[in-house]
């Protein structure tokens, strides 16, 4: 009786049994899991690339092979200003919000800012310095002189780049059509009625061309 009183049974087992036990479980479960995982993390880092520290990027900018050495990091934007000296492309915002590096990349229009540039090798990029011809501006340009498109002009390459593409969209067929699809350029100086008139003018003559 004194010996049933002193190891009943279902409880749970002194420190000892315990300790023994989950180093047994622990062994076998690692043994079952750690395997399996490891062969799965050697085959991911197998096919994984790291770039680090400036690397060679080519980009066809307005028609032209630039060549550079940049950080992975570098954004669209950047390289555009800061390496190439192309600063008619505006820093605004540089979240997304203003479009005032709105930059064309294979015909479509895009933020720089949100870009970086070893996404764009290999594609055509054109900036605000690429749309004249010589001394010929773009027809969006001349209508922007016009109906005075512009106030203080910081936003105004964004808002030019912008409306060529959504001329090219066909996305300005109606005023309110023409604001929807530029809203995503912002004029602090409120030149909207102004930008309209130049989006619409070149919309319409293409209409009638």
């Amino acid at each position: 009786m004194p010996d049933q009183l002193s190891s009943p049974v279902g409880l749970p087992p002194g420190d000892d049994s315990r300790r023994t036990f989950m180093k047994q479980a622990g062994g076998l479960l690692g043994f079952t899991l750690t395997a399996p995982l490891a062969g799965r993390a050697e085959r991911l880092t197998a096919y994984s690339t790291v770039l680090e520290g400036p690397s060679p990027v080519s980009l066809r900018i307005n028609g032209q092979a630039r060549a550079l050495h940049l950080e992975p990091r570098t954004t669209l934007l950047d390289a555009l200003r800061e390496y190439l000296d192309l600063t008619g492309t505006k820093k605004g915002c540089d979240h997304g919000q203003c479009g005032a590096c709105t930059v064309h990349v294979d015909g479509r229009r895009i933020n720089s800012c949100l870009t970086l540039a070893v996404m764009s090798q290999g594609k055509d990029i054109t900036t605000i310095e690429g749309l004249a011809k010589g001394d010929a501006l773009h027809p969006m340009q001349e209508a922007f002189l016009k109906h005075d498109g512009f106030q203080c002009g910081y936003c105004t390459p964004g808002q030019i780049m912008s409306g060529v593409a959504c001329v090219r969209e066909d996305h300005a067929t109606t005023d309110d059509q023409a604001r929807e699809w530029m809203s995503g350029n912002l004029c602090r100086c409120g030149a909207y009625p102004n930008i309209l008139a130049a989006v619409r003018e070149v919309a319409g003559r293409l209409t009638k061309g």
